[in-house]
This record gives structure tokens, sequence and C-alpha cells, in this order.
């Protein structure tokens, strides 16, 4: 094994040869790609993914320490899920702070006097490109102004606020599947328990190279 130093514990970027690529599915949001990828070996495979604007998500925690969950419809998995506010990048080089500032009050017709970044994951890169950026929001109080009319699979979502420590169980015990719930909620778990606690945590407005924004 050889020894490593430095800041070497980060993902770089890189990029394998690309032979042909084509696009066989085109979505109202999304598409598949079809690349033929050069293997380290000189091979070639073909790798099929989606492609996906990007999204970002809101752990928005409450003076009580109650989170703000919402349950939702999700078709793929044929399962209502327990989530947390969340919406695409619909605009490209979208600010993505001012798009999960939308979904808040959208979603939770809640806004927030904090914003931190919790945490950037690609959610299932070994199939899709979508990356997702999770704040956490919090000074909470109630939205002014004309409520969003919720459609489609929104319009049957049931919201909640529940103790941060019952969704962490949750979590851990295989109750709550959501990726943005799951890495939001034991993100902040961590970050509290870290050195500097949650002052350690990156400005909303920090750098996003997976999906590069306008300040």
């Amino acid at each position: 094994m050889t020894e490593q130093t430095g800041d070497f514990l980060a993902d770089t970027p890189a990029h394998w040869s690309v032979t042909v690529t084509e696009t066989p599915f085109t979505g109202a949001k999304t598409s598949v790609r079809a690349d033929e990828v050069v293997m380290p070996d000189g091979s070639a495979a073909r790798r099929d993914y989606q492609v996906h604007p990007g999204s970002v998500a809101v752990l928005a925690l409450g003076d009580d320490d109650e989170v703000v969950v919402l349950e939702q419809y999700r078709h793929p998995v044929r399962h209502k899920l327990w989530e947390i506010p969340a919406g695409l990048l619909d605009v490209p080089g979208e600010n993505p702070l001012h798009a999960a500032q939308r979904e808040l009050y959208e979603e939770a017709y809640v806004k927030a006097d904090e914003w931190h970044v919790l945490a950037d994951v690609y959610t299932s890169p070994g199939g899709s490109d979508e990356a997702v950026r999770i704040f956490l929001a919090t000074g909470l109080s109630d939205a002014t102004g004309e409520r969003f009319a919720a459609t489609e699979e929104e319009a049957d979502m049931r919201l909640a606020r529940v103790p941060l420590g019952d969704l962490v169980r949750a979590v851990l015990d295989g109750r709550l599947h959501n990726t943005c719930l799951a890495v939001g909620v034991l993100a902040l778990q961590a970050a509290r328990a870290a050195d500097g606690g949650l002052a350690s945590l990156r400005p909303a407005n920090a750098p996003w190279p997976a999906r590069p924004f306008t300040a």
C-alpha cells in the first residue's frame, strides 16, 4: 500500500476518452446518454446513464430541533417516501441557494434566516450524473404571500415536523430511505459532533464545481 500524504482524500476530476456518444432518449427534464468509453487497458465499454440538471435539498431545522419533512409518492420505487424539501435546478447556471429557498417556500411555505451547505453528493454516480447540494436552513418562520398551488404528486404531499433524533434513528433502522433526507440528517448529526460544530459548515454560496453557478 502506498502511503498517502497531504489532502489526497478528495474526489478528483477525470475524463476517459469517449469515441462514440448517442442520446437514445430525451425526456422533459432528463435524458439518457450512451457513451463508448476507452478503458485503461485500451478496450472499449458502453456506459448508459441518465443526464440530469442537478438538484437542491433543504434540511430545515427549527429552534425546537424538529426538521421539516414531507411525504411524497415516488413511482419508480412504488413507495411514499418521507423526504426533505427538494427540487431540480431547472435553469442552467441557477444559484443553488436561490433554488433551495424557492423549494422551501413552495413545498413547505417556510422561510429561513440562516443558510449553510451540509453536503454535496452524487446520488447514483454509476448510472446518473445527478449532483445534489443539501443545505441546512435555520431561523425558520412562516412564509408570506400567496401559497404555491401543488399539482401532480405534490398535490398528495403530507407535511410534518419531526425531531432530528427520531429521523436519525429511523434512517439507521432502515425505515427511511430517501437519499437527501438520510445524508442530511446524518451530516447534521456528524457536524454537531465535529470540532467547531455547525460553525465549521461551509457558507451557503460555497463553490460547487459539479454545478457551477453565478453568485
